[in-house]
């Protein structure tokens, strides 16, 4: 197909960009964007719907470019576009503190959606965002006002494709009947090291239709009218989400390289550039754009205001018809959540024991009772992890997916990447699994944390007391691990009050994703005032019982709390006198003052016992180099929790005998 005139000068100034932008840098990918230029082009010229004079217009199209190592093709087409993305940050690609970063990173250059990160987590993040548009709508719309009406674009490459989280996401964007997710494959047969068909060599056509997905096949990527009536097409169909096979050369026109996996990053040098620009007929210098792209591209721009004016006026329509569903609306766009912390002690009243997963399900359903915005789901073990919205219904076709208990199956990295796309959505999700599982989608709580994302990880069975299942499910370093994580908040409460100082700082968290480890088995209720055990878990850290003359502290998380209270008054029969500190988090300690990390902590109570049923690493930091600390640094085995916890030393006794050897 021959390109018109103002079309080709586009791509070609698209391809010249990315040639300059990766040279100047000395590092980057070249291949893809050369290769996937036209298809871009395409899709953002005249199928995405995207407002540049207002990025985050809620109902605008969603694109995420998967391929993230092509990130200078998204660059390339924001600044055209008119994001706030100038030239000079084109110039100043992979730089530190330009706006160009090597990945695409959200909230950091604008029109960007979504973190991509690693291969495959992009497409698990495009399916969040249509079961997204998918809840909202179904949740929202009515039969005379579409307030939400969407479409997920994502463009992925043949090493997404072969990431574990990719299949999981597509079988459950099948499964869940998406039609409003389109997937463009970059399908160039060429991966980092050789050849696809090196490595691979599955049948994507009825991979994906297996799977309840549309595939559509593009035979020239170059064919911009074969690339828009394959998106138009795609749009056509409601039920299944649809993949785009387009078939690109990759590092398109370096002609030494093109084809072949020499093309898929770093920079190509002059002379090869040179000759490059020659094959697109390009002379002009570097880092130029024609007015008549600048011009063309304005369309994007112009179309969106249009778009976004249309649907402003339709949700002044939809205020003044549907009041009551436009305020609830209206709080999710303000991502307004109430939290309403007022009584919630009243959940437990008469309650002597409760494991903290009980404790925690009644907060969550009590939030949300007062909150559309929550919405999440387990790995398959809402049973267990007592995760289920009792009122709520399922998000199927059965309840019309206005459900929202999500059913993610045995899909833990899906179920993460799912989990941030939702929270992208203004929506607070949870999502959950036993803690020992969180290493299947430990990667998606990273970019969790990089993206600063208030999601809440609900992670149960929290230590070596899950017993008989075995070593296989007993997390040991977890706790230790996450908490070497920047920018997320772990919190291992001990009892039901606690949970519900947990639970606050997660409803009221705008930039950083909570982990809760709960515990399975029963433990006793604090007797202590309810608001000052609420209160102190929300500071991270606080002297849960205190004793005059008291000469040292032991201090301990989760249910060895109540271990070391009994402890204490044991110790107080020998006329031995220890402070209890619970510190359910070390990052909600580590924020507050001094001052009050010093009255928590006493500098001259330098006696100090951490117990805790995981890793030792860290404790040291708290009990200092005249204390002692509990810990469990091997693998636990099959048996029941309670001989299994006393069998690693984890009793009154042992408690005891450890603080007076100190």
């Amino acid at each position: 197909m021959k390109l018109d005139k103002v079309s080709k000068l586009s791509i070609d100034t698209i391809r010249t960009l990315a040639l300059d932008s990766v040279e100047s840098a000395q590092h980057g990918h070249l291949g893809m964007p050369l290769g996937s230029a036209p298809m871009a082009y395409e899709l953002w010229m005249n199928h995405l719907s995207i407002n540049p004079e207002n990025p985050e217009w809620f109902d605008r199209d969603r694109f995420v470019l998967s391929a993230g190592h092509g990130s200078i093709l998204n660059y390339i087409l924001l600044h055209l576009s008119g994001f706030d993305l100038t030239i000079d940050d084109l110039k100043r690609f992979r730089q530190i503190g330009s706006k160009t970063p090597g990945h695409p990173e959200y909230g950091h250059t604008e029109g960007i959606e979504v973190t991509t990160g690693p291969l495959g987590q992009g497409i698990g993040h495009s399916v969040g965002l249509a079961l997204s548009e998918k809840y909202l709508s179904e949740t929202f719309n009515k039969p005379d006002l579409d307030i939400i009406d969407h479409y997920t674009y994502s463009i992925c490459g043949d090493g997404d494709l072969m990431e574990g989280v990719s299949y999981e996401a597509a079988s459950i964007a099948g499964h869940l009947k998406l039609g409003k997710l389109i997937v463009l494959f970059d399908s160039n047969n060429v991966i980092l090291d050789g050849d696809v068909n090196e490595t691979f060599s599955e049948d994507m056509r009825k991979r994906f239709e297996s799977m309840n997905w549309q595939y559509l096949f593009v035979e020239d990527g170059q064919d911009l009218e074969a690339v828009s009536d394959a998106l138009a097409k795609a749009k056509q169909e409601n039920e299944s989400p649809t993949i785009i096979e387009v078939k690109n050369i990759i590092g398109f026109g370096v002609d030494d390289i093109q084809g072949t996996h020499n093309a898929h990053s770093d920079p190509v040098g002059a002379d090869a550039i040179g000759k490059a620009k020659k094959f697109y007929e390009w002379d002009h210098e570097e880092f130029y754009v024609p007015n008549e792209v600048y011009e063309n591209f304005k369309n994007i721009n112009q179309r969106g205001q249009e778009q976004e004016e249309v649907w402003s006026k339709k949700l002044d329509l939809y205020k003044e018809k549907y009041p009551e569903d436009f305020a609830s609306l209206e709080r999710i766009i303000h991502k307004d959540i109430d939290i309403e912390t007022q009584n919630l002690y009243t959940l437990f009243d008469d309650v002597e024991k409760m494991s903290t997963r009980v404790a925690s399900s009644k907060l969550i359903n009590h939030l949300a009772d007062n909150n559309l915005a929550v919405i999440g789901g387990s790995a398959d073990l809402s049973k267990s992890n007592k995760t289920a919205l009792e009122k709520f219904g399922n998000f199927n076709e059965e309840d019309n997916f206005k459900g929202r208990n999500i059913k993610f199956g045995v899909r833990e990295f899906a179920m993460g990447t799912i989990g941030n796309a939702l929270a992208l959505s203004n929506l607070r999700p949870y999502v959950s699994t036993f803690f020992v599982f969180s290493d299947y989608l430990r990667p998606s709580i990273r970019l969790s944390a990089l993206m600063k994302l208030p999601v809440t990880y609900i992670f149960t069975h929290d230590s070596v007391a899950v017993g008989q299942d075995g070593p296989t499910h007993q997390p040991v370093e977890h706790l230790l691990s996450f908490r070497a994580m920047p920018n997320i908040n772990v919190i291992r409460p001990a009892d039901a009050f606690e949970t519900i100082g947990a639970w606050i700082i997660s409803a009221s968290s705008t930039v950083t994703p909570t982990l809760l480890a709960l515990g399975r088995q029963d433990v006793p209720i604090l007797k202590q005032n309810y608001q000052f055990i609420i209160d102190g878990t929300i500071r991270g850290a606080y002297v849960l019982e205190k004793k005059e003359n008291a000469e040292g502290i032991l201090i301990a998380t989760g249910s060895e709390v109540h271990l070391a209270l009994e402890a204490q008054e044991r110790l107080a029969d020998e006329n031995i006198y220890v402070n209890v500190v619970s510190m359910p988090s070390w990052e909600l300690f580590e924020i507050q003052t001094e001052s009050y990390k010093q009255s928590v902590l006493q500098p001259n109570l330098k006696k100090r016992l951490s117990i805790e049923l995981g890793s030792r690493y860290g404790w040291e930091h708290y009990t200092t180099e005249d204390g002692d600390i509990m810990s469990i640094d091997e693998f636990g085995e099959s048996g029941a929790g309670d001989s299994l916890v006393e069998s690693r030393g984890f009793t009154v006794e042992n408690v005891i005998r450890r603080y007076k050897n100190l």
